[in-house]
């Protein structure tokens, strides 16, 4: 009987991505559940997946409003303040720039700012970014969320979580970054600390808080904080 039970749930468990696992059946017939996460959730954990083939820097800046400043926006909204600054023939065409998304952000009465950086100081960036890679030669945005031990961890629209070797990394990177700043950041957001691989073993969380003033090499000033 308590396998029938066991199974019954375990049915119901898969109907949807996220669920309670049941793990045994007590006597009495009380259940011990368990919290679960699919594959597919854990990829795109605190990110916001694109809709459309043109929408990957609305969907990054969405992931890093939502995640850093807790502003309920999305990609939908993103796209339309976007196209109130842009040239439309030109985004069919090609897509939104950095410069659509810095006047977008700039609507929101924060700061936009391009870094050109140097590879060997990538690991100094402490904030979530949005960065441009050519992938086959295709310009795709994505969210450079850390880079960590020789490893840049990415938040991509389209495939979720990812990481890539810094060497790796920089044959599609054009060298800049593209920082949101402005009051109300979030200096312990769920993006500085992404999911490892679910091949990792032995994880040693070493996430600290970014302190205030590493934040200010990267444009925020002190009323930013309050």
């Amino acid at each position: 009987m308590r396998i029938i039970v066991l199974a019954f749930f375990l049915c119901l468990a898969s109907l949807s991505e996220a669920a309670q696992m049941p793990l045994s059946v007590l006597p009495g017939g009380a259940v011990i559940f368990k919290s679960i996460q699919s594959v597919r959730e854990r990829k795109f954990a605190d990110l916001v997946q694109q809709k459309t083939d043109f929408s990957c820097g609305a969907a990054a800046l969405a992931t890093i409003l939502r995640q850093a400043y807790w502003l309920d926006v999305n990609e939908e909204q993103i796209i339309e303040g976007m196209l109130a600054h842009a040239d439309q023939d030109l985004v069919r065409v090609q897509g939104f720039s950095m410069l659509d998304m810095k006047r977008y952000v700039e609507s929101l009465g924060m700061r936009a700012r391009g870094y050109r950086v140097a590879v060997e100081t990538l690991h100094t960036i402490r904030i979530p970014v949005v960065v441009l890679m050519d992938i086959r030669g295709y310009k795709h945005f994505v969210v450079m969320q850390k880079v960590h031990n020789g490893w840049v961890y990415i938040g991509d629209p389209v495939l979720g979580h990812k990481r890539f070797k810094v060497d790796d990394f920089v044959k599609g990177w054009n060298g800049i970054i593209f920082a949101i700043i402005g009051q109300g950041y979030d200096k312990t957001n769920a993006l500085l600390d992404p999911p490892l691989p679910l091949t990792a073993k032995n994880r040693i969380n070493t996430f600290t808080p970014v302190q205030d003033a590493e934040l200010m090499d990267f444009g925020f000033i002190p009323s930013d904080f309050f």
